[in-house]
């Protein structure tokens, strides 16, 4: 459970970031702390930067997956993440279809939910696909390897990025990054990966074999 306590705090950490400075002004949401902060896409926050972590996070474990193999330690943990994502993917897009809620750069009011199928800003997809990957890796090498928790910092980056580019609100982040923590520690602590059991036992094998 180590890998959920270093991802959530430094999550609650982001939050405070960018939450304690404007406590004195009103907010909203399910949580009573969402406000638009002003927008900034410049520098490390640039929405280019956020898409390269997010992508980077997704090809990086999939590719690793398909090379290793679920017959390598790692590349079963990494199929892990892979299960994790696409889960997480699932549910997400579903909530988001189911609360549309409107981003900050739709609306200035945070409490604007059930307005169309346009609004899909609750909850973050990218920071629950970003936390689904890497919460496997932490949860099973964590342990022996504390550096794998600086994993941790990916998440809590788009986090902050995600509210500061108008993206999502801080509930958005924060619910996101909770159900990526929760199907990701599913996903590491299932008898086998899932998706595994759907392939070829070429693939399952892993294409690095093919070149031994």
């Amino acid at each position: 459970m180590r890998a959920t306590s270093v991802t959530v705090r430094l999550l609650a950490i982001a939050a405070a970031a960018f939450c304690l400075p404007h406590s004195a002004l009103a907010a909203g949401g399910p949580f009573g702390i969402d406000h638009k902060l002003h927008y900034d896409d410049s520098g490390i926050w640039k929405r280019r930067n956020q898409n390269i972590v997010y992508y980077g996070t997704i090809v990086s474990a999939g590719a690793g997956a398909l090379w290793l193999g679920d017959d390598d330690e790692l590349g079963d943990t990494l199929w892990r993440s892979v299960d994790s994502m696409v889960v997480t993917a699932v549910g997400t897009q579903a909530l988001k279809w189911t609360f549309q809620r409107e981003r900050p750069s739709q609306t200035d009011s945070p409490n604007q939910w059930f307005k169309g199928w346009h609004a899909q800003s609750f909850p973050s997809g990218e920071v629950a696909a970003i936390t689904a990957a890497v919460t496997p890796i932490m949860a099973h090498y964590g342990g022996e390897h504390p550096a794998i928790y600086a994993l941790a910092l990916l998440p809590a980056y788009d986090a902050v990025a995600r509210v500061k580019t108008h993206g999502h609100w801080q509930s958005d982040v924060l619910v996101g990054a909770a159900i990526g923590v929760g199907v990701g520690l599913w996903a590491e602590h299932r008898k086998s990966p899932w998706i595994v059991s759907f392939l070829p036992h070429g693939v399952q094998v892993g294409f690095s074999k093919h070149w031994d």
